[in-house]
Parts: C-alpha cells; structure tokens; sequence
C-alpha cells in the first residue's frame, strides 16, 4: 500500500535551537499516527511545518493524492503555489486546533462556520449548505436547533466538536491534529474521543495526532512517535512503543503516568 503522506529529512531551526532534526515519516491511508512529547519537544512545530505553516530549513512533504484504485499523483507542498496550498487545505487536508476558537469563526453562526468551508468547495445553494451543517452537527453531537448559535454560546466540548465538523465536512484524506482534547474537563475528554474514533473509522481518516497524553495516543493511534529535543527517539506500533519502551525518555514518560 502506498502511503498518503512522506515526509523526508524535515529540519526546522529557530536560531540555535533545532526544533525538527532530520525527520521522516510515512502515513498510510486510514491511519492514525499518534505523536507525544513533552512542551518544546518539537511535535507541534513538526504538525505547523507538514501544514506548511511554517517554512522549513530543509526536506520534503510529500502529498500522495489517490487519482483512482490504482494511480496517485505525488504533491511537493514547497512546489505548490500558495493559492493552491490553501485550497488543499481548504478540501483535501483539514486541521483542528488545539484552542476551538482558533479554528473557529467566533462571529458567525454554527451553521455559517460548517457551511463556509463547502462555500470554498464550490457549493451555492443555501438550502443545501444548511441541510448538510444540520446533519453535521447531529454527526457531532450537537443538537441541530443549535444551527444559528453562536460559537460564544457553547461550551469548550461543543466548540471542539464544532471544529471538527468544520473541517470534516468536506471529507478531507487527511486530518491534522494538534492537542484536540487539551484543556477540556476529563469526562468532556471521554466523549470528544469516542467520537473522534468513531469519526476516524467512519470516514477512513489518515490523521497525525499531536498530544502529551499517552491515555489518548493508546485509545486512538496505531503508530507511536515519541520525540525529545526536535529528534524522534522511538517509533513503532502503539502497544508496542508504550508497552515495552527502549528509549529513557520513553519509559520516563510512561513511568509517569504509572504513579498514582
């Protein structure tokens, strides 16, 4: 199977510091791919950089964009002009926001924020933008009379799941996740992640997901990258990674969250 996304030798550097050194990775159609790390370990600049929003020093992302059953046509983002990369991710690319309202437009109604983003796929007729952001609020849990809301009027749990209708709405291949449920109360956090794994399978998402939380890299990802210092110090299958670390830095994390 070829994978969705390469990324090659990505090196990103703020002065002195190496916030991404030399890293490479592949995702696979349907995937999850879990990324953990302590704050200034590199992982949220590493997402910022796959997004292409951040240049990077040196390396490659590459887009596999599946044409049919059988051909893909392969996307350099630091080839693709600026227009195009945004529509990219506009459609085929979504991502969620570690803070709701940074991925949201506060100012406009429930309904407008999910119905923008198919305004942006080529979609004009009202009737039919309102019905398909009615049917993803209820996908997302969030009842449909709550349509012409504001994002202000909901609680941090529904702002979330709203984001995540925003983006999902136009069925993107793939999603980029950055801390989803940080700041969130834990029972919040429960329901916000079986929907997500619900979503997840539903749509056949290939996902990258940033978080410090090892509980929702176990419950959600199928590979595991844990990074220390802007380098990947472990890697492999989830259970594998968590169950058995290798590296000091992996099992300090999971030794941490071992003591009660």
């Amino acid at each position: 199977m070829q994978p969705i996304l390469t990324v090659e030798n990505l090196t990103k550097t703020y002065g002195n510091i190496q916030a991404c050194d030399r890293i490479s990775l592949s995702l696979y159609p349907g995937q999850i791919l879990g990324i953990i790390g302590e704050s200034g370990s590199g992982k949220t600049t590493l997402l910022n950089a796959i997004a292409h929003r951040l240049p990077i020093d040196q390396g490659q992302i590459l887009y596999h964009k599946q044409v049919n059953e059988q051909d893909s046509n392969t996307i350099d983002l630091s080839d693709l002009p600026e227009p195009d990369r945004r529509r990219l991710m506009r459609t085929e690319w979504g991502f969620v926001q570690q803070n709701p309202r940074d991925g949201l437009r506060m100012n406009v109604t429930a309904g407008a924020n999910i119905g923008e983003r198919l305004m942006d796929i080529g979609q004009r007729h009202y009737g039919n933008i309102r019905t398909e952001a009615s049917r993803w609020l209820t996908q997302v849990e969030i009842p449909s009379d709550r349509i012409d809301n504001l994002p202000s009027t909901f609680s941090g749990g529904m702002q979330q799941r709203l984001q995540l209708a925003r983006v999902l709405v136009t069925q993107p291949k793939l999603v980029l996740m950055d801390e989803p449920t940080g700041g969130l109360d834990v029972s919040v956090q429960a329901r916000l992640l079986d929907l997500l794994r619900s979503l997840v399978r539903t749509f056949q998402l290939s996902v990258i997901l940033v978080t410090h939380d090892i509980g929702v890299v176990r419950l959600l990802a199928h590979r595991l990258m844990v990074m220390q210092h802007g380098q990947v110090v472990e890697q492999g299958l989830t259970d594998q990674v968590l169950d058995d670390p290798h590296h000091p830095y992996t099992q300090q994390l999971v030794s941490a969250t071992l003591i009660p």
